[in-house]
């Protein structure tokens, strides 16, 4: 399995476990992480959510061959299926992040409760350098946690960036030796899911009610540049280079 969902102390884990393919997510592991999503929710017995990675790696972002062969090109996609759910989720979400966090890999961080971070971990948002815009709303609430300059320049440049620069933005909360950062994480969870589920709730609502419907929004609107963008000359030239192993030339587009 792709990804694994498990249930421990109240907490439900949905683990990438794809490390030969670096974590690279296909439209059938959107699809699993959203249903995961949708029933967490549901399930009473489930009181907080955690999402990690496997061994040195947490995801490489989309599987670029799956992602060609089913762009997404509505909001019935599997992986607007999951960013809704995991933008709207009511319990408490944690992420442990070990490894490089690529694209959606980071973009999904930022609708988190609480991330652990690896302090060898590494984050970036190339979406600039495959002709594509961001997405997951990460064009409001990166500059929201970090500041304009700081989020401009991850999302333009589409460098990556070490956990430590990740940490001073604001959307990791602690960093950790590699070897502990998912028991950590799962420890914290599992406070969360030793509370009162009422006043988490409650909590998390008041926190996020004023975004909600600019995040959505903001969403919506991401995903239709998104789309448009998927199909255009740029995107087809970054991917091509990408399979073909050589730089991209985006000097003939305007």
């Amino acid at each position: 399995m792709d990804i694994l969902v498990e249930r421990a102390d109240g907490v439900q884990t949905i683990a990438f476990n794809r490390p030969d393919k670096k974590n690279a997510i296909t439209a059938a592991m959107y699809q699993t992480m959203a249903d995961a999503m949708v029933e967490a929710q549901s399930d009473a017995a489930v009181r907080a959510i955690l999402i990690r990675g496997s061994v040195g790696i947490f995801s490489a972002g989309n599987d670029l061959e799956d992602f060609m062969k089913t762009p997404p090109m509505g909001e019935s996609a599997p992986v607007f299926q999951f960013l809704r759910a995991i933008s709207s989720a009511e319990k408490p979400v944690v992420a442990s992040v070990a490894g490089a966090a690529v694209g959606i890999g980071t973009t999904l961080l930022l609708h988190c409760d609480l991330v652990y971070a690896a302090d060898t971990a590494s984050f970036s948002l190339p979406f600039a350098q495959l002709g594509l815009c961001p997405e997951a709303a990460s064009s409001l609430l990166l500059q929201r946690v970090g500041g304009y300059q700081a989020a401009a320049e991850k999302l333009l440049l589409g460098e990556a960036f070490d956990a430590r620069e990740a940490q001073r933005m604001g959307f990791v909360n602690r960093l950790l030796p590699a070897a502990e950062v998912d028991a950590f994480a799962f420890a914290q969870a599992a406070k969360l899911a030793a509370l009162p589920a009422a006043s988490l709730r409650v909590t998390k609502s008041l926190m996020k009610r004023a975004s909600q419907h600019e995040l959505q929004t903001q969403m919506s609107d991401e995903a239709v540049h998104f789309g448009k963008m998927l199909l255009a000359p740029e995107a087809r030239e970054a991917f091509k280079a990408f399979f073909e192993k050589r730089k991209p030339d985006f000097r003939q587009f305007d």
